[in-house]
C-alpha cells in the first residue's frame, strides 16, 4: 500500500509564459515550503512554475528512510522532463537546502537556462562518514528535530515537514553531497546563491564554498539577514522572492523567451 501524501503538501503547477521555474524543496520538507515563492513567480512575474515532491517526502518518515538519494534526484528530473514535454524549453531550476544541491546537480548535466540554490549545504553540518551513519541507523532510526526560533512565525504557518530526521536518509544526503561537490565545476549556466547570515543549521560559509567551486562565468551570492535556514518562509522571504524573480527575468531577457 502506497503511503498517503499530506493533502497540504502536494506538488503544484501554474501555467504561465515560456520561461518555466522548477522548484525543489528541502530535506524532510515538502512542496509547501516553496509554494509562496511559486505563487509570486507566477502571479507577479508571469512565469510557469512546477513545484515537485521528492520521493518519500510529505508521507511518513518511515517512507523516506527507504529512499535513496538517486530517488530524490529522479523526482526533480521527472519535473524537468514534464516541463520539456509540455513545450517549456527554457527551464530554471530553483532549490532550497537539499533541493539546492539537487538543482546544482541537474544544472551540471541537463540543458537548463539557470540555477538558483538557496541555503544549500556543501557538507553536512556535523561530519559523519556514510558508514557510521548507516550503522547508527540500525540502532537509532530517527533523530528528533530541535525546535529553533524563527524571525517570523507567521511565515511558517501550515508548514509541512517531518518532526524527525531519518538517520538512514542523512547518510543518503551525505552521499549526495559527495557527488555534488566534484560536479560544481561542470555547472556553466548563470547561477544565483541565496543564504542567510543567520542560518545556524547550514552556515553561510557553505554557499561561499559552492560559489568558489562553480564553473559559471555569471554567478552571484546574495545574503539576507532576518531569516533562519528556510529563507522561503522566514521574515525576508519577499526579498528572496524578488531576487529569484529578477534573476529569472534576466535569463528570460537573454534568451528572448518572453518578448514584451
Amino acid at each position: 500500500m502506497q503511503p498517503i501524501v499530506n493533502p497540504n503538501a502536494t506538488p503544484f503547477f501554474f501555467a504561465g509564459n515560456k520561461t518555466a521555474c522548477l522548484l525543489i524543496h528541502g530535506f524532510t520538507a515538502s512542496p509547501q515550503e516553496m509554494r509562496g515563492l511559486g505563487e509570486y513567480l507566477h502571479k507577479e512575474r508571469g512565469f510557469t512554475v512546477l513545484g515537485v515532491r521528492l520521493a518519500g517526502h510529505a508521507t511518513t518518515p518511515n517512507d523516506m528512510r527507504h529512499m535513496h538519494w538517486e530517488d530524490w534526484v529522479a523526482s526533480a528530473e521527472d519535473g524537468w522532463h514534464l516541463l520539456r514535454s509540455g513545450g517549456w524549453e527554457d527551464v530554471v531550476v530553483v532549490g532550497l537546502s537539499m533541493g539546492g544541491a539537487i538543482a546544482l546537480l541537474l544544472a551540471g548535466y541537463l540543458p537548463v537556462r539557470g540555477v538558483v540554490a538557496m541555503a544549500t549545504p556543501y557538507t553536512l553540518p556535523v561530519h559523519f562518514s556514510e558508514r557510521t551513519l548507516w550503522l547508527w541507523s540500525i540502532f537509532k532510526p530517527f533523530i528528533p528535530k530541535e525546535k529553533g526560533e524563527v524571525y517570523d512565525p507567521k511565515g511558517f504557518e501550515g508548514r509541512v515537514s517531518y518532526p524527525v530526521y531519518p538517520v538512514r536518509s542523512v547518510a543518503e544526503l551525505a552521499e549526495m553531497l559527495d557527488v555534488m561537490r566534484p560536479a560544481l565545476p561542470k555547472v556553466s549556466v548563470p547561477a544565483l546563491l541565496i543564504h542567510s547570515r543567520n542560518d545556524r543549521f547550514v552556515p553561510p560559509q557553505n554557499s561561499e564554498r559552492i560559489f568558489a567551486a562553480l564553473g559559471s562565468a555569471d554567478k552571484r551570492l546574495e545574503l539576507v539577514e532576518r531569516s533562519t535556514h528556510v529563507v522561503t518562509q522566514d521574515a525576508e522571504r519577499h526579498r528572496v522572492f524578488r531576487l529569484t524573480a529578477d534573476f529569472v527575468e534576466e535569463i528570460a531577457a537573454r534568451t528572448g523567451a518572453n518578448p514584451p
